[in-house]
């Protein structure tokens, strides 16, 4: 193993975000060592590597302490992914808890280790800033503590602040990524994995897609190819260190426009409805607030780390089309 090869542990690596990242790092050489509980994470997206001679998988819960004893002390990097989201649709207190509690314990097992830590936040962080698009110096504008999706983007804003303070008291190097939109192959098939997940599974089962208010909010969406260069470059790179980056793509699209582009690439544009559902009608008659638009200024990642989305939304979402129409199949197929 050449001198520039790592030794790298990744919570969450059977995830979406874990696995993909997995297959780049043992690609490029490095030595993987994986935690997951599967909770989220599934053991398909990882199954073609559990036999490589450079990867370790540890079928664990970072919220046990026991966890992080039997590790090896020689990682170079924690690549911290594992988390709990969306506490709009339930399950808060994991929320909560596992996301602080666990970026806790890996924080602690870095300090212990003195080894750099790259840790994944999310775009949710800005909130409602009304400011685009979105600087990493910018404010975050969290709303009503009594609106339920909040609880996500509190989490990891304690996270960051969590993690800038491990580096100030105990000078471990942290990187903080803010993630908008992945989407793409291992993509959880269900809300957790954004709405491009929902309204492909529509188009293969002949349902309405689901557009939450009138459908004019707009977002950004990331192929994984270009996420897992975002993270990688801010694994590898030193010049990363003390920084938070924005990792995603500047192509913005409303909702709506979303669910048209993929039944166009089904190729039945008219023929699936488009149900509109009212924002009261999803949130069990808690309050909710959206964002109605977000969109990363990318200028600092591709000054620093060198990267830059390039895959295309049309392109994207063509292949993650066919990857959910294989998986779809290979489901059916095995009933």
């Amino acid at each position: 193993m050449i001198a520039t090869n790592k030794k790298i542990l990744v919570t969450g690596v059977a995830g979406f975000l874990g696995s993909n990242l997995l297959s780049k790092l043992l690609s490029e050489g490095h030595e993987v060592v994986g935690i997951d509980n599967l909770s989220m994470g599934r053991m398909e997206n990882i199954h073609k590597f559990l036999t490589h001679e450079r990867f370790e998988f540890i079928e664990k819960d970072i919220l046990d302490h026991s966890t992080l004893t039997g590790l090896a002390t020689d990682f170079d990097v924690i690549v911290h992914l594992a988390a709990f989201k969306i506490p709009r649709y339930g399950n808060a207190v994991d929320t909560l808890k596992i996301n602080t509690k666990g970026s806790e314990n890996m924080l602690e097992f870095a300090r212990k280790l003195n080894c750099k830590f790259v840790l994944a936040s999310t775009s949710d962080v800005y909130g409602m800033n009304p400011d685009l698009p979105f600087v990493e110096d910018g404010n975050c504008v969290i709303g009503d503590s009594k609106v339920p999706r909040w609880g996500y983007a509190v989490s990891k804003l304690y996270d960051e602040h969590l993690a800038l303070a491990y580096m100030e008291d105990y000078g471990i190097p942290v990187v903080l990524l803010r993630f908008f939109g992945s989407y793409g192959p291992h993509q959880h098939l269900s809300w957790w994995g954004g709405p491009q997940s929902v309204f492909i599974d529509c188009l293969l089962n002949n349902k309405e897609i689901p557009i939450h208010g009138d459908g004019q909010q707009t977002r950004t969406f990331t192929f994984v190819e270009d996420t897992v260069a975002g993270i990688y470059a801010a694994t590898m790179k030193p010049e990363a260190n003390g920084e938070i980056f924005n990792i995603g793509a500047n192509e913005e699209i409303t909702i709506l426009e979303l669910a048209q582009m993929l039944r166009e690439i089904a190729g039945n544009p008219e023929d699936t409805d488009i149900k509109l559902i009212p924002y009261n009608e999803i949130s069990a008659g808690r309050k909710y607030q959206d964002v109605m638009r977000r969109v990363p200024d990318t200028t600092k990642a591709e000054r620093l780390l060198g990267v830059k989305a390039k895959v295309s939304m049309k392109e994207g979402l063509k292949r993650t089309f066919e990857w959910q129409k294989s998986v779809t199949s290979a489901k059916v197929e095995a009933s």
